[in-house]
């Protein structure tokens, strides 16, 4: 009878060193590209750190993203980036986002990995530069806990050259995942219990994560963004046409948005940007009555950007719901003005001239011939 139990635990051991041992020898890519993540960055650069959500998660991820899954960015992915892709181009000598690197592990390995003490690196694997955390499908929880906690792993990071985050800056963009899926309650009880308990979670694992990376680096600035009008993206244009239900959506993502600049107003070293207000000056919004009267961008002799949907770039968004190159190159602009701003750092604004520069030889490009 003894001996019976003995072997089962003596496999069981077994079986968990096995496993122990897969998770600390599971590769996450950063071997390949060691010269690449100790490469040095320009000079006087400031890291800049995300976390975030699909929005910020860069566009040219191959490995996540190959063609026969569809691809980020949309058909004509070659012309098109996210904000974060256009910052490196426009601003890489001044704001510093890492390497483009092919890192991380599957999530689940990746928390396996932490439970035993080691390292969770990042999660998922992706190709994006290396202070660039958010992931597709992101949403507060992501923040500090699960299997793509981004806060806790990026801290980390940061914490193997702490004098460098002296002068970093992280911005979180998170929230519209949980929020935005709410949008005929709040067109219906911008008070209901449920929007209150999501605007209170998201809020509180926000300034968690701001507690943590002031915790080990109190220097380092953080900008919350703010969410911007879902009732007013391409594919809720049709809905809330009439002032009772605009009016309690206002309500509602006004109070989402309190929550999240109280916590910036809360924290030193944390500032506000206000997407909303961005997004307002852009576009314009609907009528009193709810009928949408967007206004059109000109960019240059060669783009009208226009609020609608699709993969071309005279569209703000993508066919795929996801900020389109102009939206992008606006964005990216309007966070360096506002990094600038807020913190005082000593950045060159990107002015209108630049941003039409930068679009125009990739509205230039013809389009792919069929299949191509």
């Amino acid at each position: 009878m003894r001996r019976g139990v003995v072997i089962p635990l003596v496999a069981l051991a077994a079986i968990a060193a096995a496993a122990a041992l897969t998770l600390a020898l599971w590769n996450d890519g950063m071997g390949d590209v060691a010269a690449a993540h100790q490469a040095e960055s320009p000079p006087g650069a400031i890291p800049l750190a995300v976390l975030g959500d699909s929005n910020s998660q860069s566009y040219h991820d191959d490995q996540w993203f190959p063609p026969a899954n569809g691809e980020r960015g949309g058909t004509l992915r070659d012309r098109t980036f996210q904000w974060t892709e256009v910052m490196a181009r426009l601003r890489g000598q001044e704001l510093d986002l890492g390497s483009w690197v092919h890192w991380g592990r599957p999530g689940v390995v990746a928390r396996a990995r932490e439970w035993l003490g080691m390292s969770g690196g990042r999660a998922p694997q992706k190709w994006d530069y290396l202070y660039n955390f958010a992931n597709s499908g992101a949403s507060c929880k992501n923040i500090m806990g699960g299997r793509f906690r981004q806060a806790p792993r990026l801290v980390a990071l940061m914490d193997q050259d702490p004098a460098r985050w002296q002068r970093g800056v992280v911005v979180i963009a998170i929230g519209d995942n949980d929020y935005s899926g709410f949008l005929d309650l709040q067109a219906r009880d911008p008070n209901a219990p449920e929007l209150r308990q999501v605007i209170g979670y998201c809020a509180g694992e926000i300034g968690r994560a701001v507690t943590l990376i002031h915790a080990s680096h109190p220097s380092t600035r953080v900008l919350l963004v703010g969410l911007g009008n879902a009732a007013d993206d391409p594919t809720n244009q049709d809905k809330l046409q009439s002032p009772e239900p605009l009016r309690n959506y206002r309500i509602a993502l006004d109070a989402y948005n309190a929550a999240i600049r109280k916590v910036a107003a809360d924290n030193p070293q944390t500032a506000y940007f206000d997407a909303d207000r961005w997004q307002f000056d852009l576009f314009g919004t609907r009528n009193a009555e709810g009928k949408p009267v967007y206004k059109t961008v000109p960019l240059g002799p060669n783009l009208q950007l226009t609020y609608t949907m699709g993969d071309t770039p005279n569209n703000a968004v993508l066919a795929d719901d996801h900020s389109g190159l102009a939206w992008n190159a606006l964005w990216a602009q309007a966070l360096v003005a506002r990094m600038k701003e807020a913190f005082g750092l000593p950045l060159t604004p990107i002015s209108d001239d630049e941003v039409i520069r930068f679009l125009d030889p990739l509205v230039a490009l013809p389009a792919k011939p069929p299949g191509s």
